[in-house]
């Protein structure tokens, strides 16, 4: 089985991420999210915490939340500028207003993601930024990932079951991505609408049943079954 391309530091180790937000709850999430990966991760709750974990932690990304109580993320971002840090950012904001974007951009913002939002967005959205700024490489050129019969290609968005292509939704492609990624391994409704859906999901766990209804009838009709449950833990994908 082909596991995502991980990403690594240029001298071989994990890439480091600094998570700053005022709400514990997101950053435990996105926290969680990210170590899934593979990466380093500190959190900080306000700005002035966010300055002084980059200087110590000297992070290769951060997630920098806008509205915070002292310092706000722009304020933040400018300090890290005006020292010459030029660390990639992806904004956090419950702000969609496009005067608000452009604000976080100008101040040197690199990309901006609206409250509320899926975690897999944000770690697509960091391992482009990461990419991008050439701080980390991946470890594994291959995006493909296989269940048994089944791939799954993360750069194109391709699947396919026993050579035979399968339609998903952008949901179903991201809750498979998510199973695959983690293969034989019993995923909860809560870690997956977490991961896929809005962090702020409100308990409305009868939409994985939903969506993984969706995905047995595309991937697993007439095959034998990769998509399991997991009578009250969970839902997992293995080989036939």
């Amino acid at each position: 089985m082909a596991t995502p391309a991980s990403l690594l530091r240029t001298d071989g180790t994990p890439v480091r991420v600094l998570v700053v937000d005022d709400e514990p709850m997101l950053t435990d999430l996105l926290s969680m999210a990210l170590r899934m990966e593979g990466w380093e991760v500190r959190a900080a709750g306000s700005g002035a915490a966010a300055l002084a974990a980059a200087r110590d932690f000297a992070p290769d990304a951060m997630v920098l939340d806008v509205m915070m109580p002292d310092l706000d993320g722009l304020q933040v971002l400018r300090r890290l500028r005006a020292s010459g840090d030029d660390v990639p950012v992806l904004f956090l904001t419950a702000k969609d207003a496009v005067g608000d974007r452009i604000a976080g951009l100008t101040a040197g913002g690199d990309d901006y993601v609206t409250k509320p939002f899926s975690l897999e967005e944000v770690v697509a959205r960091l391992r482009a930024l990461l990419r991008r700024a050439g701080s980390a490489h991946p470890a594994d050129e291959n995006p493909v990932l296989r269940v048994g019969d089944l791939t799954l290609n993360e750069d194109s968005h391709e699947v396919e079951r026993d050579g035979v292509p399968i339609e998903l939704t952008a949901t179903e492609f991201e809750l498979l991505r998510f199973l695959m990624r983690n293969p034989r391994r019993v995923m909860s409704r809560a870690q997956i609408l977490d991961r896929v859906w809005n962090y702020d999901f409100g308990g409305r766990s009868s939409v994985v049943e939903l969506y993984i209804s969706y995905l047995r009838k595309k991937v697993d009709a007439g095959r034998e079954p990769l998509l399991h449950t997991v009578r009250g833990a969970g839902y997992m994908i293995k080989a036939a």
